[in-house]
């Protein structure tokens, strides 16, 4: 049985993969971490989290008191907190599959830097369909993107602090890469006012509102004729379900930085 620590059992993400992990045979719950003077330091994890259970097992805030103890951790909080994380997940040779988005490209090259230690799954989206949709809009890319206007408005939460999502950076940077460029020589966020658009290039457009859970639409436009890929979330549940996918599938693997398309076979 997978031994797993869940990061920030109390945040939106946090508390739906430690319900799922909860209820899953495969795995065991050994703690959940969170940050110091949290005043549920101490508790049940099953009572923070609101698994409707007590699981028998604490929220520290301490992850170097219980790491030993676990296969796998599940960190999807704070690009803070991450980075402290990684580095006790090295030192401790422990699987980490991390979510948290807001990244700088220094931060991001650090998960990979870690992948000669651990075995280390990075994945801005663990939804199913999600990354479906990315092989979707690879396709046509790599088909017709170079006769079509490319844009991508992606909605959130009114809570979502970076912008655009590291799920809508992600999609542009693989239809980037199946044109043969890098997303950061051809992306444009936002327009105001004289402002037409640029050939060759990819739009952003963010919209934050409400409990909105996620939403990405990519537009490619050709004359006299129109293509929208669209995911819609509903809630937040089916990327806690794909977060513990992604830790059940780094169970007995050897070091290496690993994908969601390693766990759903998309290669």
């Amino acid at each position: 049985m997978l031994k797993v620590i869940v990061i920030g059992p109390r945040g939106k993400m946090g508390k739906l993969i430690t319900q799922v992990a909860a209820s899953r045979d495969d795995m065991q719950l050994i703690a959940g971490v969170a940050p110091a003077g949290r005043d549920y330091i101490g508790s049940d994890l099953g009572t923070v989290a609101m698994t409707g259970r007590e699981l028998g097992v604490p929220v520290v805030d301490d992850l170097g008191s219980v790491i030993d103890n676990c296969d796998v951790i599940i960190d999807f909080s704070t690009k803070e907190m991450a980075m402290t994380v990684l580095n006790l997940a090295i030192a401790h040779k422990k699987a980490l599959v991390c979510g948290t988005t807001g990244l700088s490209p220094e931060e991001m090259q650090r998960f990979k830097d870690a992948a000669a230690h651990i075995p280390m799954l990075y994945a801005a989206n663990t939804s199913k369909l999600v990354n479906i949709m990315n092989k979707l809009l690879e396709l046509v890319t790599s088909t017709a993107g170079n006769e079509l206007d490319i844009e991508i408005l992606e909605m959130h939460d009114q809570w979502k602090k970076d912008a655009p999502s590291g799920t809508s950076k992600e999609m542009g940077e693989i239809m980037a890469h199946a044109l043969g460029k890098e997303l950061s020589d051809i992306a444009v966020y936002g327009r105001e006012g004289a402002s037409p658009r640029i050939p060759d290039t990819i739009g952003y457009h963010s919209l934050r509102a409400g409990n909105i859970p996620s939403s990405h639409t990519v537009f490619f436009g050709g004359m006299g004729e129109r293509l929208e890929i669209t995911h819609h979330s509903y809630n937040w549940e089916c990327f806690a379900r794909g977060a513990c996918d992604c830790a059940t599938y780094l169970q007995g693997k050897a070091p290496g930085y690993y994908t969601i398309k390693d766990v759903l076979n998309l290669s």
